[in-house]
């Protein structure tokens, strides 16, 4: 649903190679759908809002920015902080861990505020959707390609009364790959919005 909503892929920058460098370093290997999403698209700025990195380009790149994430969060002195609802539970770890294969992953960029990672934790469910947004975490237990349809038709996926739907088909804008490149802006198909 979410490739009819985007339109043609323009496959820029597909690279198993890229991923698996990644996933080596991870420790863990992401959601296939994540990956086919941001192989056909990234690096792209999505209705002027979300931004899907890609691992093999040298700006916007997703490895540095899941590690850039991975730090930032990771310093935060989470025992004072009183999560409610907390990942930890779901993840079945005892502590909140960024970047690591039991922890929450940086998955894509927002002008917003929020913060969008991928968990699977130690229980062996399937990869899931947690969002951060003023010191609270929304678990959304499906695909990172549904959490995405369903962001991008304007459904609460960053935390209750997130709602933003944007009428029309969905604006893709190329992000600058070095300082003088201009970004082209395209249009996925007409979706009745």
């Amino acid at each position: 649903m979410v490739f009819a909503m985007l339109g043609e892929p323009a496959w820029c920058y597909a690279d198993p190679e890229a991923w698996a460098a990644l996933e080596e370093e991870l420790g863990v290997a992401l959601p296939n759908d994540y990956k086919r999403i941001i192989d056909s698209y990234g690096p792209v700025e999505l209705n002027g809002h979300l931004s899907l990195e890609h691992p093999a380009t040298e700006r916007w790149n997703l490895a540095e920015q899941m590690r850039g994430t991975a730090q930032v969060w990771s310093e935060v002195s989470w025992e004072d902080v009183d999560l409610e609802p907390d990942p930890c539970s779901s993840l079945g770890i005892p502590e909140i861990r960024f970047g690591t294969p039991d922890g929450l992953i940086h998955a894509v960029s927002t002008n917003g505020g929020e913060a969008v990672f991928l968990g699977k934790g130690v229980i062996r469910r399937n990869w899931r959707i947690f969002v951060a947004l003023d010191d609270e975490f929304y678990e959304y237990d499906m695909s990172f390609s549904e959490w995405l349809y369903r962001y991008l038709i304007g459904e609460n996926m960053t935390g209750p009364y997130s709602s933003a739907p944007v009428p029309g088909p969905v604006k893709l804008e190329s992000l600058p790959m070095s300082a003088d490149d201009t970004p082209i802006t395209w249009y996925g198909p007409h979706r009745g919005m």
